[in-house]
């Protein structure tokens, strides 16, 4: 379970003071599957980078599971990331120069995971996300989709309990992000992941549990949403 309460963050830059989030309260049970929307600078990434443990709110505090995150060391902080977290950056965050399934097992390593587990993984993973002849090639040598579908494999290579990701489909086409939100929805329902998503897709809200919407730094609304899924 996520719990978000009252988060605030307020950046300086100079003399002037950017309230991003303005005191947002939340709970995101086991297994939801929980959208965030809301205009340009309604303060979505900044909410997902906090929950990601990426950022530290202004005020407020985040719990997940039992923890207080926030508490945290820097370094217990890092291991939660690892061990817990999946996140897929807006940007894609890839190491330049390394291949694809290099940038997927990065973090495996770092887990201590043994090679030929991580590399099967790895493989398995980015044929999943329809890179199968894609595995040995580098940033340089992939469309920008491509690149994208790559910082999805390696936000899930692990099988986080968490799955944090900032607009995933940004750079796909619709049927390359219906089978990427596919697969979101089958982990989601084998593993009982939590997936906290921000999009700006009416289509996607199929896949959601539930939506967030944000305004102005503010919870604007929360609705149910796909009785049926």
């Amino acid at each position: 379970m996520i719990v978000a309460e009252e988060i605030t963050r307020v950046y300086r830059m100079g003399k002037v003071e950017v309230r991003a989030l303005k005191g947002v309260s939340f709970t995101i049970a086991d297994g939801e599957f929980v959208g965030i929307t809301g205009a340009s600078g309604s303060g979505k990434s900044t909410l997902l980078h906090i929950l990601g443990l990426l950022d530290r709110p202004t005020s407020g505090r985040v719990l997940i599971g039992d923890r207080d995150v926030q508490r945290l060391s820097d370094r217990q902080q890092t291991l939660f990331r690892l061990n817990r977290l999946g996140y897929v950056f807006q940007d894609y965050a890839l190491i330049p120069e390394l291949t694809a399934i290099e940038n997927v097992i990065v973090t495996s390593l770092a887990r201590g995971v043994s090679e030929k587990e991580y590399l099967k993984r790895g493989a398995e993973v980015l044929r999943e996300v329809g890179l199968g002849d894609r595995i040995n090639h580098r940033q340089s040598e992939l469309s920008g989709g491509e690149q994208q579908r790559v910082a999805i494999a390696r936000a899930i290579v692990h099988k986080p309990s968490i799955l944090l990701a900032d607009e995933p489909c940004a750079n796909l086409d619709s049927e390359t992000s219906k089978n990427i939100l596919d697969l979101f929805k089958q982990l989601n329902e084998d593993l009982n992941q939590s997936i906290v998503m921000v999009s700006h897709e009416k289509w996607h809200e199929r896949y959601f549990c539930r939506i967030i919407d944000l305004k102005d730094g503010l919870i604007n609304s929360m609705r149910e949403c796909n009785v049926n899924r």
